[in-house]
């Protein structure tokens, strides 16, 4: 979720440390932790998933999630050893990674799409994402140095349309010729919940911003030393997700709401609902190869457009941002709806 629609009156319980029980019996359990980059959401209900109903410990793990926040950095934990993997938002930090000789690899993309969206209002008669250029258009600074260029580059969008966006939705509620960022998953929800209509949206996945999304990062080191517990910790995130999605969600949604007291019922169902919609977690790739799938063309794709748009410099050997050493296995496909 975008971070403009979370109070900031975040209690302490938010940051709590989420630990799976250790099971009764003699099995010895490798614990592991992992942190997310934003508070508990549905967005990230399939690792609480795998948490509550005990598939991590199944595949013998003790696993810790360390919630983030807007104070939180912990990918920095990671670099630092303090955290086993991370949620990191798309593959640019990836490539990122690479440029400033980080030593993370993505090992999984839990999203096939990533959920980023420019929101509009119906009387604007938006019909495709080039409509939106005559717009006023309220991009975050993050978005400016990211989308955006793409944006530019692809489409011949204009920054002298642009005003920031400073995670408010009021200026573009008040303005019916704006569209504003958003994530599918919530500010939709969130925008019709204040102004009473429904805003329309266009899903920048399905026009051409093919990043990954929701990827699981760890430290090079990790994949050396221990490339079992890898594969066991991204094979149970996955059977996470498909149970998240299409079985009984309320243990993990009971977890999320505990660490997270500002979220609904509503909106958990909401965002699980657009996530399915979509195809957010479950489409291309992941209906042949499973959740979490990467491939090398994707990746090779994502990167043109983004060294085209000037995001990312060309001489970077981006392929050492990813591995596909620990996806594309097919686990967890019989836990997909035949229907």
């Amino acid at each position: 979720m975008n971070p403009a629609f979370l109070p900031r009156a975040l209690t302490a319980g938010l940051f709590a440390v989420v630990a799976a029980l250790v099971p009764a019996g003699a099995q010895t359990l490798d614990k592991v932790s992992f942190g997310t980059n934003w508070v508990a959401e549905a967005e990230h209900g399939g690792f609480f998933q795998a948490v509550a109903d005990g598939t991590y410990r199944k595949y013998g793990l003790d696993v810790t999630i360390t919630p983030g926040g807007p104070n939180d950095n912990n990918r920095m934990l990671l670099i630092a050893g303090k955290l086993d993997f991370f949620m990191s938002a798309n593959s640019l930090q990836s490539f990122d990674a690479v440029a400033n000789e980080v030593p993370l690899v993505a090992i999984a993309a839990m999203f096939q799409k990533d959920p980023q969206v420019l929101l509009f209002h119906p009387e604007s008669k938006v019909t495709k994402l080039e409509d939106l250029k005559p717009l006023t258009l309220l991009v975050s600074k993050e978005g400016m140095t990211s989308y955006f260029q793409w944006l530019k580059s692809e489409y011949g969008f204009s920054e002298s349309k642009v005003k920031p966006y400073t995670f408010n939705p009021q200026p573009f509620i008040a303005n019916k010729q704006s569209a504003m960022q958003g994530y599918v998953t919530s500010e939709p929800f969130a925008v019709q919940k204040a102004a009473g209509f429904k805003p329309g949206v266009i899903l920048l996945a399905d026009h051409g911003f093919n990043t990954y999304s929701t990827l699981i990062e760890t430290r090079r080191e990790l994949i050396d030393k221990k490339p079992d517990l890898v594969q066991r910790f991204v094979d149970a995130s996955i059977i996470g997700w498909y149970n998240y999605l299409y079985g009984d969600n309320a243990p993990a949604n009971a977890m999320i709401k505990k660490l997270n007291p500002e979220m609904t019922d509503e909106l958990l169902a909401y965002s699980v609902s657009k996530m399915k919609e979509y195809g957010i977690v479950d489409s291309g790739d992941s209906l042949r190869n499973g959740i979490g799938a990467m491939t090398d063309a994707r990746m090779a794709s994502f990167f043109d457009k983004m060294v085209r748009a000037g995001v990312v410099r060309s001489n970077i050997d981006y392929q050492k941002a990813y591995t596909l050493r620990f996806v594309n296995k097919a686990v967890g496909l019989d836990l997909r709806p035949k229907n």
